[in-house]
């Protein structure tokens, strides 16, 4: 069907201009063209982007002009600290306030244990941390006193001062 056709080269293109949207998509035929000839099918198949063709019309880029008319608004967003990171040590806190509670040690240490809970509620990182190391110190206390002296109650159980 082609017979006699000569090839026709591309023409000069420059780069595609507007956003991808506009580039990737081929505008319409314009409703006007004329009935295509073998030789223009041939041109029209050849050419991919469509940009520079004589039947297609240079559409501006619906997209920029959206961006263009756009105002550029101003969008704060307040980016907390991960306050799941820091330990309140609240279950620790309660074992030593319920069992080992030597010199109230363990109500101390609950009572760190809850300001940890609410400073991390509040997005006070650096309180919560600062009251978070207090508790720990008084379960570390708590615990440790705790276990010497029970430690030390079964060994005079076991050997009674009577002995000595």
């Amino acid at each position: 069907p082609f017979e006699g056709v000569a090839w026709t080269p591309r023409p000069p293109q420059a780069p595609p201009q507007g956003c991808f949207t506009c580039i990737a998509k081929p505008p319409t035929l314009r409703q006007g063209s004329p009935i295509l000839s073998p030789s223009s099918a041939v041109y029209l198949m050849e050419s991919k982007s469509c940009k520079g063709d004589s039947l297609r019309p240079a559409v501006p880029c619906k997209h920029s002009v959206e961006k263009k008319t756009m105002t550029n608004p101003t969008t704060v967003i307040e980016i907390y600290p991960d306050t799941t990171e820091v330990n309140d040590y609240y279950l620790w806190s309660i074992f030593n306030f319920v069992y080992l509670n030597f010199c109230c040690l363990g109500f101390i240490a609950l009572a760190y244990s809850l300001k940890v809970r609410d400073k991390k509620l509040l997005n006070d990182l650096n309180g919560a941390v600062e009251d978070a190391k207090t508790a720990r110190l008084f379960n570390i206390t708590s615990s440790a006193l705790a276990t010497f002296c029970i430690i030390l109650i079964f060994i005079f159980l076991r050997y009674p001062l009577t002995d000595y």
